[in-house]
């Protein structure tokens, strides 16, 4: 029987970092994948979503291209092109993490796994054998989830997965959930022409983010002639003969909405199937592996780490949590994670990124607050490429101008969000951000404007 000083189950980027950090360690390593390296990210998630929201806003560039003195006529989709575009760069990672394995000498073993005893596992596959391991790390990430009244079936009511590869574009699309999965999805369809509508539970789009965010996206969203519907909870969501119909309830009326497609994105459930955990006495609460600080299950020497393990689902998330728990198994005493300097993102458009505290959840926990504001509009980098949909938003301690959250919605707001994640988490002042020289014309002039606003110093507005 082969022994490793650690398995991972599950090749995520949770799964495969987490690989990669031990064998750096100087850790015999092996993963255990049952379908495609890289997992739901690289193969179903984060990687070929943004190749469809980057084709989507490419053809909104080319459908208003006579405002840049381009004409064109005749313009088409090839919906099979688009399609095969995420794909490949689908594939192209997956590939990339085969060579990573190969490059750091991990054995990747296919197969699912499933814990026999704490240093022992058994792996059913083609091959199917036994593994002896003095660490496991549970990286199986997590699958969409539905709600009652609401069937799945993969061709008319939907989850993300088929979303990403839907033969035919369709006339008409129902989302239910707009949170970061739905909102992209409702962006990119309506960018082709599908009618949209989006139903969503609570008061607001994106029910976590900040109030003036969700505000001008929901804004957005219906200036492009999407339909949205909060405070409406659904009750069914059946597939029709060519279609579905969606039902549901606001204002104690019920109203029902046809469409070719119904998309399910009400969040995720962890994969804790199959796993020998009951058996084992691992912890597991609301579907979810419970860990400790340092990802430790209940159990001596099995960690858990990424969506398996509960919000937040990011994959950047799981990476971090891989890293810190190969690094606290080889006795390094890693630093423990900051969850509030996690930034979270969404690719439609516009894009929305965040870290920290919302102004609600600030003033909300007693805390003495000011907020720095600057809008796109005033901004020559967004003027000059005509992109001035948006703002940057900075909250923080009124005394102290220690960073308690940031918010930004508007062009490569995901990548803006970086370097006020940076100052959060550095403990860096907003006064700081200010005094910093940045760039002109640039986007990132926003965040520094909207510290100087905090200071009452803003020179653009």
């Amino acid at each position: 029987m082969e022994s490793y000083d650690l398995t991972v189950i599950g090749s995520g980027p949770g799964g495969y970092v987490s690989a990669i950090r031990a064998a750096q360690l100087g850790m015999r390593v092996a993963i255990v994948e049952r379908d495609r390296l890289g997992g739901v990210c690289l193969n179903w998630g984060c990687i070929p979503t943004k190749a469809l929201l980057r084709i989507a806003e490419q053809y909104d560039f080319l459908r208003d291209s006579a405002r840049w003195g381009f004409k064109l006529s005749g313009l088409e989709v090839d919906w099979s092109q688009v399609i095969a575009r995420s794909r490949e760069a689908a594939d192209k990672l997956s590939r990339g993490v085969t060579s990573l394995m190969k490059k750091n000498k991990i054995t990747v073993i296919p197969g699912e796994g499933r814990l026999l005893g704490p240093q022992r596992i058994a792996v059913k596959g083609e091959k199917s054998q036994e593994i002896g391991t003095r660490h496991v790390i549970i990286a199986t990430g997590a699958r969409a989830s539905t709600i009652p009244g609401v069937e799945v079936d993969g061709k008319r009511v939907i989850t993300s997965k088929e979303a990403m590869i839907l033969p035919e574009l369709p006339r008409s699309l129902t989302v239910i959930g707009a949170g970061a999965i739905g909102l992209e999805f409702a962006y990119f369809y309506s960018a082709f022409g599908t009618e949209v509508t989006i139903l969503e539970y609570m008061d607001k789009v994106l029910p976590t983010g900040d109030d003036d965010v969700c505000a001008l996206l929901a804004k957005s969203f219906k200036k492009r002639g999407m339909k949205i519907h909060t405070s409406a909870r659904v009750k069914e969501a059946v597939p029709l003969e060519g279609g579905t119909r969606t039902t549901f309830e606001k204002d104690g009326k019920s109203t029902s909405v046809e469409a070719d497609v119904t998309l399910v994105a009400v969040g995720v459930k962890g994969n804790v199937e199959g796993l020998g955990l009951e058996d084992m006495g691992v912890e597991v609460e609301r579907g979810f592996i419970k860990v400790d600080d340092d990802m430790r299950t209940s159990i001596g020497g099995i960690y858990a780490i990424g969506d398996v393990c509960g919000p937040p689902a990011l994959a950047h998330v799981a990476s971090a949590e891989g890293v810190h728990a190969v690094e606290h198994m080889a006795g390094k005493d890693p630093k423990p994670l900051d969850y509030s300097s996690m930034p979270a993102c969404i690719y439609c458009h516009p894009q929305v990124a965040s870290v920290g505290m919302t102004e609600k959840e600030a003033r909300e926990g007693g805390r003495e607050v000011k907020v720095g504001r600057f809008p796109y509009l005033a901004n020559g980098k967004a003027v000059a490429v005509g992109d001035t949909e948006g703002f940057v938003k900075i909250i923080a301690d009124a005394r102290f101008g220690e960073i308690l959250g940031a918010h930004v919605i508007g062009s490569e707001a995901t990548e803006l969000i970086a370097e006020l994640g940076l100052a959060k988490a550095s403990e860096i002042t907003v006064e700081d951000i200010h005094r910093t020289v940045h760039s002109h014309p640039t986007l990132s002039e926003s965040v520094m404007e909207a510290a100087a606003d905090w200071e009452g110093a803003a020179i653009q507005i």
